[in-house]
């Protein structure tokens, strides 16, 4: 009787520490989305700054300047929920007015233009690292919460399920590939 009572004492024990790892595995994946997120948001609000102030600078024509701008500042004063589609409309007007090389080199001609362009290329080829490494860790997360015990033991207790941050963030190629 006494042997038995150990037995299950023992099997509880590392059913708990087995649970307790788990939880402390999905609070460390957590801890690593909300990393990689605002290391997201800087590199997004790193681009819309950059652009906002390119389009600002006067290199640009007056109909780019004002695409540019009006993309920007929509990238910087969207809502939560409207972030996605205004960071794609910021993408969408960025290959829009880079899309000729020769408006990257009219841009690079002009006084401040070329470390403006390569402020520019740079923030540009960040963002879609920063959201790769962010959606890495939304999956990773995910697939732990899945988990039957996780679900089972509620363990990820009240944090929101998490979500990955799909935007459009392919580079205008004519930016990118001067930078290179």
């Amino acid at each position: 009787m006494t042997a038995t009572l150990i037995w299950i004492l023992v099997a509880l024990v590392a059913i708990g520490v087995y649970l307790s790892w788990t939880a402390g595995r999905l609070d460390r994946l957590h801890v690593r989305m909300d990393a990689a997120r605002a290391a997201l948001d800087a590199q997004l609000l790193r681009r819309a700054s950059v652009a906002q102030e390119l389009a600002t600078s006067g290199v640009l024509d007056p109909a780019a300047s004002i695409v540019l701008y009006e993309a920007a500042h929509g990238a910087r004063q969207a809502e939560e929920e409207q972030r996605e589609v205004a960071e794609s409309e910021l993408s969408q007007a960025l290959r829009a007015v880079f899309e000729d090389p020769a408006q990257v080199e009219a841009v690079r001609e002009a006084p401040g233009g070329e470390q403006a362009a390569r402020e520019l290329a740079e923030a540009v080829r960040r963002v879609p690292m920063a959201r790769r490494f962010h959606n890495d860790a939304v999956g990773a997360a995910r697939r732990l919460r899945e988990h039957r015990k996780v679900r089972w033991f509620r363990l990820a207790g009240h944090a929101p399920f998490p979500l990955a941050f799909e935007m459009d963030d392919e580079p205008p190629a004519a930016l990118v590939e001067r930078a290179s």
